[in-house]
């Protein structure tokens, strides 16, 4: 066994994931980031058979024939659809490794998760990881693969608050000596932000929006504390009275209430966790600060309205995007020496 493991790992290429409600990015070692495509699978309803994967299937939603889907395999950061998740790791693996040994690329892979989800949550996330062509799968858990990404000091025995907000849930963690102290996971971020300007549309304009659109919106004119420069986008729909297209104009005032709820919430979260969190550690936090990542950390103001809320400096990570994976591929370069930092469930193996 140890003969065959040598030579998968002169053909293999190890690989990090980040598995998110939203996209997929894939790190391979000594690569860097290969993959970063929307966590979307089409499927045609009559014959079951998967269409499109990633990028190709993003541009289909909305758009597609009552028996094509545009399905997202994650909710909240965790797997819905096992059987679809399995065929989407496995594109985003062959896509990495095309250019080896089919038999020979079963690459060990470092694979993100939200803190907080059950043992049968991992255990599906590591089985559908092993299916699609992994030799051996381990999971870390999303803010602490973040807070590495981000360069935190994690294994210091000093504080580092980081907040993950991505696609299906945001991630809260206080961390000290490699460990999670305090964490919460909350099911509130980008996507229940789109569905709250769905929701705003619906109830001010009578006015129904596709899922892109609201995004697009959030995107251009979001806001979590007032702007000095006032922003507007149009937005085009269904009018919900006469059925006929209609556009409409709003502002970034409008949008900014819109999503208030949900930024609302992740800001009371943040709070509790600090409040949750050993006083010596609050010090060290007084100190380096809030930093925050994922795709949430770019709503204007959000920086802002943290730090009043808190009084803590708030610090958005460098290209807080690609974070999590970024995190993942830095344990995976130096998989014995970060090995404290990976999730141990009872059913794997960490490498000596």
């Amino acid at each position: 066994m140890a003969l065959l493991d040598v030579v998968y790992d002169k053909f293999s290429k190890d690989i990090g994931i980040d598995l998110g409600t939203a996209n997929t990015l894939v790190y391979v070692k000594g690569k860097g980031i290969v993959v970063n495509e929307p966590s979307v699978v089409a499927i045609n309803q009559k014959t079951k058979q998967i269409l499109a994967i990633g990028d190709e299937a993003k541009r289909m939603v909305g758009r597609t024939p009552a028996h094509i889907v545009a399905h997202r395999p994650l909710v909240d950061g965790v797997i819905s659809d096992f059987e679809i998740t399995e065929q989407m790791l496995r594109y985003f693996i062959d896509k990495v490794n095309q250019a080896t040994f089919g038999f020979l690329s079963r690459p060990r892979v470092v694979i993100g998760i939200p803190s907080g989800v059950t043992e049968v949550e991992k255990r599906a996330v590591q089985d559908a990881t092993l299916n699609a062509g992994g030799r051996m799968a381990f999971l870390i858990e999303e803010p602490m693969a973040a807070a590495i990404g981000a360069r935190l000091p994690v294994q210091d025995p000093a504080g580092s608050f980081i907040v993950d907000i991505g696609g299906g849930t945001s991630e809260i963690a206080v961390i000290s000596l490699g460990g999670i102290v305090v964490s919460r996971s909350i099911r509130v971020a980008g996507d229940e932000m789109n569905e709250n300007i769905i929701q705003f549309a619906r109830d001010e304009y009578n006015l129904l929006l596709g899922e892109r659109t609201a995004e697009e919106v959030k995107i251009r004119i979001g806001s979590a504390s007032p702007l000095k420069d006032h922003l507007k986008a149009q937005i085009r729909g269904r009018d919900l009275v006469t059925g006929l297209p209609k556009e409409i104009t709003v502002t970034d005032e409008q949008i900014r209430h819109a999503i208030s709820r949900s930024v609302r919430m992740i800001v009371n979260n943040i709070k509790a966790v600090v409040e949750e969190t050993p006083p010596e550690l609050v010090a060290d936090i007084m100190e380096r600060g809030i930093t925050i990542a994922g795709g949430g950390a770019l709503l204007r103001g959000l920086d802002k309205l943290i730090a009043k809320e808190t009084d803590i400096p708030v610090v958005i990570a460098d290209d807080p995007l690609t974070c999590v994976v970024r995190g993942a591929g830095i344990v995976l370069e130096d998989l014995s020496a970060l090995k404290d930092v990976l999730v141990l469930t009872e059913f794997e193996q960490i490498p000596r």
